[in-house]
């Protein structure tokens, strides 16, 4: 008996005609359905396309266009002057012909000024101080330091125009958002350092005020100095009696935390501090430091709290021009230059103030 049995019914297979109209209308469905799908489809594939196609031409034009270069606000404080030169392409900071976010520098000076002492500008403008940006940039370059105006602000609206009138004029100024108030000097100093750290990469920054006589080449000769402590502190320093006398000049109001002498400390007029220095005032709370009433005493009680090294320097209060005085002023008459815009132009006029060589003879 064979194992299979091949039995041939005709009822149970499809005819010829039966299979190619059922494959006829399965194929119209299925046409119909790959209708629908590939609608929707190509819809969605050419608006890729067209987005594609739209974002390349944009990123093109992206490329090829400068981007704008920006002003150099920083917190609440402007350079005056980094704006000025970032408004026209013409105008570069850098040998690549760009504008650094934060430049590297030897030094950064921020010579201190207010609103009545536009006459002391003026006097520094004649004589060792440039008058116009390209003058400053020019001195910058040459000696690695940049110079500003530093200035706060004040709730008088004419003050404010006139200010705004010589900042359009000059565009020396480095401006910070703290009450123009000879009573918060600490607090315009903190903010200053705080501003000149950010918007600057200096190995050095040097708090000036308007009233001293100074040689830049003299003072980048100083800076660049070779030192083994990255905290210093450089300026004439001094120590003498607290004053807790209400009546009597430089009254201390908190003399009682200091004692009868004060700490080691620079002259106000003018001191430098280290960028490791700076750096750390930077990252400072402002309440976390304690504001003394005068502006020398504080900035000395914070360098004995960062144990910094005090570098004592008298060339920097020369009270008569030399061959080496770096910074000329009327130490100990007066807490700068007496009578600072008339003596001034009268130093300027002295040849050994002016024109003397950087360094003295023997050690050229």
């Amino acid at each position: 008996m064979p194992l299979f049995s091949h039995r041939h019914n005709s009822s149970a297979l499809p005819t010829s005609t039966t299979t190619n109209s059922s494959y006829s209308a399965k194929d119209q469905k299925l046409h119909k359905l790959n209708s629908k799908i590939s609608l929707p489809i190509l819809l969605f594939s050419l608006l890729s396309i067209f987005f594609g196609l739209a974002g390349i031409i944009f990123a093109v034009n992206a490329v090829r266009r400068p981007s704008p270069l920006p002003v150099y606000r920083c917190g609440r404080s402007e350079d005056t002057f980094r704006a000025f030169y970032s408004l026209s392409d013409s105008r570069k900071l850098h040998d690549n012909g760009a504008l650094l976010d934060r430049p590297k520098l030897l030094g950064f000076v921020g010579i201190q000024t207010g609103f009545g002492s536009a006459d002391r500008r003026a006097a520094l403008r004649s004589t060792w101080f440039p008058s116009d940006p390209d003058g400053l940039l020019r001195l910058e370059q040459a000696t690695g330091i940049a110079f500003r105006f530093v200035i706060g602000k004040s709730e008088d609206a004419k003050k404010m125009a006139q200010l705004e009138k010589e900042i359009d004029k000059y565009r020396d100024f480095m401006l910070i958002d703290v009450q123009e108030e000879y009573l918060k000097l600490p607090y315009k100093t903190l903010a200053y350092f705080k501003a000149a750290f950010l918007h600057f990469e200096a190995d050095y920054y040097v708090k000036a005020d308007d009233d001293i006589y100074l040689r830049p080449d003299r003072l980048a000769t100083l800076l660049a100095k070779e030192r083994s402590n990255p905290l210093t502190y450089i300026g004439c320093m001094k120590k003498g009696p607290v004053i807790t006398d209400p009546k009597m000049k430089w009254y201390e109001k908190s003399g009682h935390l200091i004692g009868n002498e004060y700490f080691l400390h620079a002259y106000g007029p003018i001191y430098v501090l280290s960028a490791n220095v700076v750096a750390s005032l930077a990252a400072a709370r402002n309440n976390s430091l304690r504001m003394f009433s005068n502006e020398d005493v504080t900035i000395g009680s914070w360098m004995l709290a960062m144990n910094v090294h005090h570098e004592d320097n008298r060339a920097i209060c020369d009270p008569r021009c030399t061959s080496t005085s770096i910074a000329v002023w009327d130490i100990p008459k007066c807490s700068g230059l007496c009578n600072p815009a008339f003596r001034m132009k009268e130093l300027h006029n002295i040849s050994m103030c002016s024109k003397s060589p950087t360094l003295p003879p023997d050690d050229r």
